[in-house]
């Protein structure tokens, strides 16, 4: 895969002005500061980077360097794996930082964007909209009507743009119609963190790699996919954004559905940019459209009430800062989706997503379908738990696969053994922000990891039904605070006969 390839052959990142549009906000300090002090570190980024932020707030060159780097120090144990800040590569770094004030809104804003490329000896450079959605098309269009966005032949020009895309399929449609009229599908970066993890891009290096996992992987040996991102923390400080969201439009159709296309798509025939992402646009897109009335009964809206996690007492939704007393909002999505193709018709795959969850867990669990069990009549290997191979992304990234083996002794009883690697006993995981390999993939020009057009429009057209159908009925089913969602997500599956794969 591209990532693997890079490591073995790794270059610094060619000269360009980096603009991050949205420069006082939480993502620039707690994740892109961060993961450009660890590109640096690594040796990823030339010396001719200059990174400039861009917001409406008054603030100098210096205190805005200063800004960043009292965060990032603070976090650093967390964030760059070390207690403290190289003083050495920091000065580095710091001093291609500068910053410009200006309204998203205003065009005086992008002239004086248009004078620090012209003075930064390098034509190459890349927009990050770190803002707030409503002002994604906003400052594309002015990017674009003021030539911000026109490429030379030795000068490339970027856009990075940050999730939610759309908050439907309409939206998402007009997004991109927006982009796509003032710069080529090949200057746009949507960007989707749960990609830059390692464990993710994992998924098809195991996939093709290994020919005993392709002979398996079909409907002819899998049961059913399940994948769960489950957090145990609430919506804290989001409230205003959660309530106009939900955990839907928040998870779905951007990281679950990409973890779901890792899984599902067929083998690329190259693994490039175009070939990857054909293929995991071709998977999504060939998601059953459910009706109206079978979106509603495929589906599990979920709400946290007040409960406890680790014994501490925590509050309910409807109590968090920012949140309608009378909120319907889901905090919990449980849903059920069928892949119309060859490899994978008959077969279900079960998602589900939830905030206030008993344990923090994100992971693909593939179930097989059952040995025949004509040899085994009347033992106990009729009681015995379905197999799994469990792909975890976090918190303890790895893979593990079940294989089931006689006990010793003179009874036929059996036993499930785990067979699997552990990420941190294999290879050296220094903390990270995951975003490092999404940002030097824009600045190298490589698209891979990034979705394109085709398939956040099919993933909006795929969770279109489920929107339609809670329009007409917004209820809301709830769970305590650290239960796995309500009882309704179990019966999801009890009703096909399977159950979710246990938590942690």
């Amino acid at each position: 895969m591209t990532s693997i390839r890079k490591k073995s052959k790794a270059h610094p990142a060619p000269p360009t002005t980096l603009f991050l549009f949205g420069a006082h906000g939480d993502l620039v300090k707690r994740l892109l500061m961060p993961a450009l002090y660890n590109l640096s570190r690594d040796g990823l980024l030339g010396d001719g980077l200059r990174i400039i932020g861009v917001d409406h707030n008054a603030i100098s060159d210096a205190d805005f360097a200063k800004k960043l780097e009292d965060f990032i120090r603070a976090e650093a144990a967390n964030k760059v794996g070390h207690d403290s800040l190289d003083p050495v590569l920091w000065a580095k770094l710091a001093k291609g930082i500068s910053y410009v004030q200006g309204d998203f809104l205003d065009d005086s804003t992008y002239q004086a964007l248009d004078a620090k490329i012209a003075e930064s000896g390098t034509g190459n450079a890349v927009f990050y909209l770190a803002t707030a959605p409503r002002f994604f098309s906003e400052v594309v269009r002015r990017l674009g009507s003021s030539g911000l966005l026109e490429e030379g032949d030795d000068a490339f020009r970027r856009v990075v743009v940050e999730k939610p895309f759309g908050s439907d399929l309409h939206t998402a449609e007009a997004l991109n119609a927006c982009l796509l009229k003032v710069m080529t599908e090949k200057q746009i970066y949507r960007i989707d963190h749960y990609l830059g993890k390692e464990t993710v891009q994992n998924i098809l290096v195991s996939r093709f790699s290994n020919s005993l996992f392709e002979a398996f992987w079909n409907n002819h040996y899998i049961d059913h996919v399940q994948i769960t991102a489950a957090e145990t923390v609430g919506v804290e400080t989001r409230g205003s954004f959660y309530e106009h969201t939900g955990a839907l439009r928040d998870m779905v159709p951007n990281h679950l559905f990409q973890l779901l296309a890792m899984v599902a798509m067929e083998p690329p025939a190259a693994f490039g940019a175009d070939a990857v992402r054909g293929e995991k646009a071709k998977v999504v897109g060939a998601i059953r459209p459910w009706s109206t009335e079978e979106a509603r009964a495929n589906s599990v809206r979920g709400q946290y009430v007040a409960g406890e996690i680790a014994g501490k007492p925590l509050a309910g939704y409807c109590e968090e800062p920012n949140v309608a007393p009378d909120s319907t909002t889901e905090t919990f999505v449980a849903l059920k989706v069928m892949i119309d193709n060859w490899r994978w018709v008959g077969v279900p795959f079960y998602l589900r997503t939830g905030k206030r969850m008993s344990v923090r867990d994100t992971e693909i669990a593939i179930c097989f379908k059952p040995a025949p069990y004509a040899q085994f009549r009347d033992t106990e290997v009729d009681e015995l738990q379905p197999t799994y191979l469990r792909i975890q992304i976090q918190p303890n990234e790895g893979m593990w696969f079940d294989l089931l083996a006689k006990r010793p002794g003179p009874a036929l009883n059996m036993a499930n053994i785990e067979l699997g690697f552990a990420y941190k006993d294999y290879f050296e995981m220094q903390p990270s922000t995951g975003y490092e390999t999404l940002i030097y993939d824009c600045l190298t020009g490589d698209q891979t990891l990034f979705q394109r057009a085709d398939n956040i429009e099919n993933g909006w057209r795929a969770v279109q039904p489920f929107l339609d159908a809670w329009k007409e009925d917004a209820s809301v089913q709830t769970y305590a605070a650290g239960e796995n969602g309500p009882t309704a997500a179990d019966e999801l599956l009890t009703r096909d006969g399977r159950v979710w794969h246990s938590l942690g």
